[in-house]
């Protein structure tokens, strides 16, 4: 039987295989002890390492960072400092509580700790990434750093900002937020140019999108825009590009279709995401499909679980394919995820 990396590589390259392989991010394997990964792995679960392809130097600002204890819980406390005034934001545990930007002259400090910004390729994370994973997965390539590795807009509204503050600036157009966007766009497609550099051939914006949060128009406004020049870069290069769009997605389908975009990471069907696995496949039926397993299916009877997944790997299709544990962990792991395997095999 082929390595699940043998697999995947085949269903990125459109090679019909059957059946889809079953993978985990790479996060949930470094930050779920609890669970026995080994044996999954042993049972034929993948995994998707994500290795980051560049590295920054920012001579306006410096990162403080203070940890300590608050309601059992670790509390981290990040301090951006610049010579012209200083932004603040906390977590509690793995959870954001307080945004860098709430106020117009905060944006005026991000934009003046930006400039001046440097990228650089770094290819040894992802050769790392690449001895360490084996045959039991593949890396993708991400650009982590400035933000969470999304596109400047994303960057704002999930990591800097907050969604009701954003949504509000960018409703009102306030000039701050529009001056950072320009600086942003630029960074973001050099650290592109720069990551094209790397032996990746593909590159993952960890999006988040929902396009209940962004709007259709903004998102044609904006984010298309900026897409089509990334994805300029990329193709040029022969890189392909995959967007973690775990959202709600159907009335920016033809949008997105429009776009060279290779792949949708960490799709879900409904009721956290608006489309089915056959509207997908219509809508894109060229791209790749990430496909995270909703986790209320993983509570329900082996029968319709079963039902569950032949469907999805039907409508999918035979090639460009995964199943993923890209979202969250099901709480019953031990007995779900290897019943997820059977049924796969069974399928074949």
């Amino acid at each position: 039987m082929e390595t699940n990396r043998k697999r995947l590589i085949k269903a990125l390259n459109g090679q019909p295989d059957g059946t889809p392989v079953y993978a985990v991010y790479d996060w949930f394997v470094k930050n779920r002890p609890a669970v026995d990964w080994q044996m999954l792995f042993d049972l034929g679960l993948g995994q998707i390492n994500h290795a980051n392809l560049i590295r920054h130097e920012h001579p306006n600002f410096e990162i403080i960072e203070n940890t300590s204890s608050q309601d059992g819980k670790t509390r981290r406390d990040v301090r951006l400092v610049t010579n012209k005034g200083e932004l603040r934001e906390w977590y509690l545990g793995e959870w954001r509580q307080e945004h860098f930007i709430k106020t117009p002259e905060d944006y005026r400090i991000m934009k003046h700790a930006l400039e001046g910004v440097m990228v650089f390729a770094d290819d040894k994370p992802f050769l790392e990434s690449e001895a360490d994973i084996g045959e039991r997965g593949i890396t993708i390539g991400q650009i982590q750093g400035l933000g969470s590795g999304r596109t400047p807009l994303m960057v704002l509204q999930i990591d800097w900002v907050g969604l009701e503050q954003f949504s509000m600036d960018l409703a009102y157009e306030t000039p701050e937020l529009f001056e950072l966007i320009e600086v942003m766009n630029k960074i973001k497609l050099e650290e592109i140019r720069q990551a094209a550099r790397t032996p990746a051939t593909q590159v993952k914006l960890w999006e988040n999108l929902s396009i209940d949060t962004l709007g259709h128009v903004h998102y044609r406004r904006h984010q298309a825009p900026l897409y089509r020049q990334i994805l300029d870069i990329l193709c040029d290069a022969g890189k392909k590009l995959q967007v973690h769009y775990d959202g709600r997605l159907k009335v920016i389908s033809k949008d997105i279709a429009a776009l060279p975009i290779d792949g949708i990471d960490s799709f879900t069907e409904p009721p956290e995401g608006d489309m089915s696995t056959i509207e997908a496949r219509r809508a894109w039926p060229e791209k790749f499909l990430w496909q995270n397993i909703n986790l209320n299916w993983y509570l329900m009877s082996e029968k319709d679980l079963a039902d569950n997944v032949a469907r999805i790997v039907k409508q999918a299709g035979p090639g460009r394919h995964c199943l993923m544990i890209s979202e969250d962990v099901p709480q019953n792991w031990r007995e779900s995820i290897p019943s997820v395997l059977k049924i796969i095999r069974e399928i074949s």
